[in-house]
């Protein structure tokens, strides 16, 4: 049911981090990959690392938030695998850490652009090869700043909770096409792009103290929701938010 063999799968923002590792994940499951990145240099050694291994992958340079590159990924994983099953919107940008009322216009237009806007063009490009195949799966990266703020992370969150919201009214419109679209919302996760969190001392230790798991994730630990999100195996999950945070929404103080 885990099983990705013959499976085309797009991962946006795939030069490291969680993108990263989704794309390994589903190499290993048999998918072939299409991995994009804002700077070809950046994602092309994932790639590359994947076909050393005996799998299959390309890698493009394409802007998140662009129409037009969307549409250019589509075709150039149609041109070169013949299908698109699976499409992963991981690609995001915070340009703004700080209360949300220092927040400017053009880190609320950055933000939204490739957070949202960028995840919209790219399952609209998508959506009609999955209808024309009979059907898809489409895995939003959202985050747990989506369901409650994240600390100093204001505008980000409110483009997390719009790609939540984006996820339900698109699961609702494409399930008869037998299209799932589903979100993973990932707690703190110990990346290159949440550096300001983990090389804070002092907010590294708060985020431990709040998480009953008592740590931040790795990212090859969001891999296992994220293979169950691609996979037969969620034929009948749609909608979903699947929040993976070590138990930090729980509200609850950790027992020991």
């Amino acid at each position: 049911m885990f099983d990705l063999t013959n499976k085309t799968a797009i991962v946006t923002g795939a030069s490291r981090g969680i993108g990263q590792a989704i794309a390994e994940a589903y190499a290993q499951a048999g998918a072939s990959l299409v991995l994009t990145s804002r700077k070809l240099e950046n994602v092309g050694p994932v790639a590359e690392a994947i076909r050393a291994a005996g799998g299959r992958a390309i890698a493009l340079a394409a802007h998140a938030g662009d129409p037009a590159a969307a549409e250019a990924v589509i075709q150039a994983a149609l041109a070169e695998f013949g299908r698109v099953d699976i499409l992963v919107n991981n690609a995001a940008t915070n340009p703004h850490f700080g209360p949300l009322l220092s927040a400017e216009a053009s880190h609320f237009d950055k933000i939204f652009e490739v957070n949202v806007k960028g995840y919209f063009f790219m399952i609209q490009a998508a959506a009609p090869a999955m209808q024309a195949q009979g059907g898809g799966k489409v895995i939003n990266v959202a985050s747990i700043a989506g369901i409650n703020p994240g600390p100093w992370m204001g505008v980000y969150s409110v483009s997390k909770a719009a790609v939540i919201m984006l996820t339900k009214a698109l699961a609702a419109e494409l399930a008869p096409a037998n299209i799932q679209v589903n979100a993973l919302a990932p707690g703190f996760v110990k990346t290159k792009f949440s550096a300001a969190l983990w090389t804070n001392p002092t907010l590294s230790a708060g985020i431990g103290k709040l998480t009953p798991a008592g740590r931040m994730a790795e990212a090859d630990e969001l891999t296992g929701a994220a293979l169950y999100l691609a996979s037969d195996a969620s034929s009948f999950t749609t909608g979903s938010v699947l929040v993976v945070d070590g138990g930090i929404t729980l509200g609850a103080l950790p027992l020991s």
